[in-house]
């Protein structure tokens, strides 16, 4: 069933609903509400337990906070998180699955929730909302046989407030289900004459399902000429897949210009979208930056052994040629794979996902 689609919502299902949150972290029935410490317990002196005692958790400096630890079968159907602005890219999210000591997803908190940039945003596609002011929201479907494991890793020198709300069901999952991986890469500055790599090799069978790219321009002039490939399998020097441009692949045209609205124009659908658009003010915010989104949902790029994917930066020089960009380019791949975890570019740093 497509992701989004209300066909079937009327049928009965032999599951157990759960959600865990620091009102209840650890999911049981008749748990939630019983908490008598937390950041919330002097707001909550005069009423007690009950009242909100326990809305949200800190984080302290360099640590690790457990979200969610959820014995399967089952399947993670929603991810509701804020925290504040500042740390959006300071915060690393990781998901394991089925005791796997590697994480199949790691990416930085904003950056999975379409929001690289640590600017608020409205971002309307089916899987991710981002709502006001900095609520985060994912519907990507995360089922599990044994495990689920979801983290948050402060990589600030100073503690963080993190509010969270995970939304599952425990049951039988089918046989067919694969693991949902997110990876984060940023080139800061793209070297000259290369690519950037969304994906790097990684191990099927699987499908990929969503591209999210925060773009810092670095040059004068347009920057989204260069094509979108999908190394396939056995591909090696050539893509079976293979786009016609930057914009076109988020689903725009022409470079997003619409000259009566001003040039570059915001949209945001179910499926694709450039939701944000950061403009210089004259001042300290001197780049242009972009952030676009694109997820196949009904139109999944699907592999049987192995997906590489890259993108290229280019604009155009005198005399109608080619120029080769050395652009701020974040990405982050949303796929499926049986397995639980799989190729993935090292751990980034706090100075990696620094926005400067």
């Amino acid at each position: 069933m497509t992701l989004g689609n209300l066909t079937g919502i009327s049928a009965l299902a032999d599951v157990e609903t759960r959600s865990i949150s620091a009102e209840n972290p650890t999911g049981e029935p008749g748990q939630g509400g019983r908490r008598t410490e937390g950041t919330g317990a002097q707001a909550a002196r005069d009423l007690g337990q009950g009242w909100k005692v326990s809305p949200s958790i800190e984080i302290g400096a360099g640590e690790t906070a457990t979200l969610a630890d959820i014995a399967g079968p089952g399947c993670i159907t929603h991810i509701w998180l804020t925290t504040h602005v500042d740390n959006w890219r300071r915060l690393i999210l990781r998901a394991f699955w089925d005791g796997d000591e590697n994480p199949a997803i790691e990416t930085p908190v904003g950056d999975f929730f379409c929001s690289g940039w640590g600017k608020f945003a409205q971002v309307n596609s089916l899987p991710v909302a981002v709502n006001p002011n900095g609520g985060f929201n994912c519907y990507w479907e995360m089922p599990f046989q044994e495990q689920a494991v979801l983290t948050i890793e402060n990589t600030h020198d100073e503690p963080v407030i993190v509010y969270f709300q995970v939304d599952y069901w425990l049951g039988a999952v089918p046989d067919n289900s694969a693991h949902l991986h997110a990876q984060w890469r940023r080139s800061n500055p793209l070297a000259a004459k290369t690519v950037h790599t969304l994906l790097d090799g990684v191990e099927g069978p699987g499908h990929y399902v969503g591209t999210y790219i925060a773009w810092g321009v670095n040059s004068t002039g347009w920057w989204g000429e260069g094509e979108v490939k999908f190394y396939l399998d056995g591909d090696e020097e050539f893509p079976t897949i293979c786009g016609t441009g930057t914009e076109d692949y988020f689903g725009g045209a022409w470079n997003f210009d619409v000259p009566h609205l001003g040039g570059y124009t915001e949209f945001s659908t179910p499926y694709l979208g450039m939701p944000q658009v950061i403009r210089p003010d004259g001042q300290y915010q001197s780049q242009q930056r972009f952030g676009m989104y694109r997820f196949h949902l009904p139109d999944p790029i699907r592999f049987k052994e192995r997906l590489t994917v890259d993108v290229q930066a280019l604009g155009w020089r005198s005399g109608g040629r080619y120029l080769p960009l050395q652009d701020d380019i974040a990405s982050t791949a949303f796929f499926y794979s049986t397995r639980t975890s799989t190729h993935r570019p090292a751990t980034p740093s706090h100075d990696d996902m620094e926005i400067c």
